[in-house]
């Protein structure tokens, strides 16, 4: 079972010592990058360790974009030592779940980039119903999805 847990003081070494598998780099932001944002997003964000068993084996942003109104999930990523175990789609639904709640304002639409090469990635975000909005910038695609109770 795949729980979300906020990045605290507690646990934010654990989110460091997360790896990408060879190659990901450019797929996906470091979790040390992603915590520096989270703290100049402070008031409208929040980074979640990826637990599955009491282990942290993954990472996650959410935030949240006044202008829009939306919900992006940034940063995500499963450790290399711990993919291909379906994680990635548990944590997808539990960070779905968490928005629902509202927690930062009123919005349904969900946004996240993905790049055009991560055909895995991508195949999980359409597989939890997020569709490709045509919108793209440089490598990476916008995909969304509506987020109703």
């Amino acid at each position: 079972m795949i729980e979300l847990k906020p990045i605290t003081e507690a646990n934010f070494i654990e989110a460091f010592n997360l790896k990408l598998a060879p190659g990901q780099e450019e797929y996906v932001s470091h979790p040390i990058r992603s915590l520096a944002q989270a703290y100049v997003y402070r008031d409208q964000c929040r980074p979640f360790g990826i637990y599955a068993d009491g282990e942290m084996v993954g990472y996650v942003m959410v935030i949240y974009d006044y202008d829009v109104p939306e919900y992006d999930i940034w940063h995500m990523m499963i450790d290399a030592a711990h993919q291909g175990r379906g994680y990635g789609g548990d944590a997808l639904e539990r960070v779905i779940e968490y928005v629902k709640t509202k927690p930062f304002g009123d919005s349904d639409r969900i946004a996240l980039t993905c790049n055009r090469n991560n055909s895995v990635a991508r195949k999980l975000y359409e597989s939890r119903g997020f569709r490709a909005t045509g919108v793209e910038d440089e490598d990476e695609i916008e995909l969304v999805m509506t987020a109703e109770k």
